[in-house]
């Protein structure tokens, strides 16, 4: 059966069909999957960067603010986590008129608004808990949706290409993100809400031009306590490289998540910068990173097409991020942790684009890619979690402050994760 441009990627065409070669994604298609990929990062990294460490500065003493930042992107993390496989596996079974990726995409968000809405007027942790629990929530529905239209929607020749463009937006949503704190450092409230209605708007775009298609009658069982069970598990023993891929996935975005997750703190205990200055650093730096992040994605995205490998391509990025951690590690100037970044941004934007193609190859099965991309995706929330939980352990080294042992140990996970993937065997 021959596909049209706009036509959904069938996965279960005959071996006849499977030989014709398959025609790109059309362009408005790609657009709106950077688009749409570009919004909801925009609503979910810029509180994660900034905004959120303000919001728990204007309400927490100064001696606490780390421990209250840390339960907050711990709850909102887990949540987060434990969300994205089960809106995955629910979007997978959505038989609604709209299609099964639809109703989750605009849902989420205007949900994941909401939440950033409670946080924005909360005046106490628990409050900026509950609303930081219901954005997460939200915003990682739709990722759970959206992700899975890559396995979906593009053709393998032209899956790296894609994702280089699409991994690169998780970094143009920190440039945006930190341009719109500075924008509206005076009014925290506008500095959540705009970057959720922006989200809002672009995932609409790609609800609008992408072609979307019920679940297929019959395709699933009931959904039970089982099968949410299930959305949570795929078998090491029948998947080995599905797991051998998650193993490096969380392993890479554990070391990531030191970098996101304490920057600004950073920034203002062992640089000295103020409040009111942070913003504008966190700006420069991430303007910095993004460069060279969306060097590194589009590179890496046309090489590893061009080849056709992917492994070597994992490894190298993973190595590049611990060298950047090592480096942020001992970073005494603004000067220095600037060029950290950058030597970060190089090796995330090589490492996105080339992972979610990864990914793709190895999901066990078509008709459940968004929930199986959701497990993977654990490996990228869990991090933010877990490194919440263990850095206050490794500030305190040595009396306090130590964020040389918070990024050392975050370039450790990542040399761990680049060596996970080389036991990945039915991608070269």
């Amino acid at each position: 059966m021959a596909l049209s441009h706009d036509a959904p990627l069938d996965r279960t065409t005959s071996p006849s069909s499977a030989a014709q070669p398959e025609p790109s994604a059309p362009a408005k298609l790609v657009i709106g999957l950077v688009a749409g990929q570009f919004g909801a990062y925009l609503a979910v990294l810029t509180p994660v960067m900034v905004t959120l460490a303000l919001r728990v500065a204007q309400i927490v003493p100064e001696a606490d603010r780390g421990t209250a930042l840390g339960q907050v992107l711990s709850v909102g993390a887990l949540l987060a986590m434990l969300g994205n496989p089960v809106f995955g596996a629910l979007s997978d079974r959505t038989t609604s008129r709209y299609g099964r990726r639809r109703p989750w995409l605009i849902g989420g968000m205007v949900a994941g608004s909401a939440g950033l809405l409670v946080v924005a007027l909360g005046s106490d942790v628990p409050t900026l808990m509950a609303g930081w629990a219901l954005a997460q929530l939200g915003i990682n529905a739709s990722l759970a949706a959206l992700t899975a239209t890559i396995p979906d929607l593009i053709p393998a020749h032209q899956q790296a290409r894609v994702s280089g463009l699409v991994g690169s937006t998780v970094s143009l949503s920190m440039i945006g993100g930190s341009a719109l704190a500075q924008l509206f450092s005076g009014s925290m409230a506008l500095a959540f809400l705009v970057p959720g209605a922006i989200g809002i708007a672009l995932v609409g775009y790609l609800a609008a031009v992408m072609k979307d298609r019920p679940a297929r009658a019959g395709a699933f069982e009931p959904y039970s306590v089982r099968e949410f069970l299930r959305s949570f598990w795929v078998s090491p023993r029948k998947h080995p490289d599905f797991a051998w891929n998650f193993a490096g996935r969380f392993l890479v975005f554990t070391g990531a998540s030191c970098v996101t997750s304490y920057q600004v703190y950073f920034l203002m205990d062992r640089l000295g910068y103020s409040d009111s200055e942070v913003t504008g650093k966190v700006l420069v730096g991430t303007l910095a990173m993004v460069a060279s992040t969306v060097v590194g994605s589009l590179l890496g995205g046309l090489l590893s097409d061009r080849s056709g490998r992917r492994k070597p391509y994992v490894l190298g990025s993973s190595m590049v991020m611990a060298v950047s951690l090592a480096l942020i590690a001992s970073a005494q100037t603004f000067g220095m942790y600037v060029v950290a970044l950058v030597v970060f941004g190089l090796g995330e934007g090589l490492y996105l684009s080339v992972d979610m193609a990864l990914a793709a190859a190895v999901l066990p099965n078509p008709e459940e890619s968004a929930k199986d991309m959701g497990v993977l995706n654990i490996g990228n929330a869990l991090p933010q979690s877990l490194v919440p939980v263990l850095a206050p352990s490794l500030l305190a080294i040595g009396g306090g402050g130590n964020y040389g042992a918070l990024f050392l140990f975050g370039a450790i996970a990542a040399v761990l994760g680049a060596l996970a993937v080389q036991f990945v065997r039915s991608v070269k």
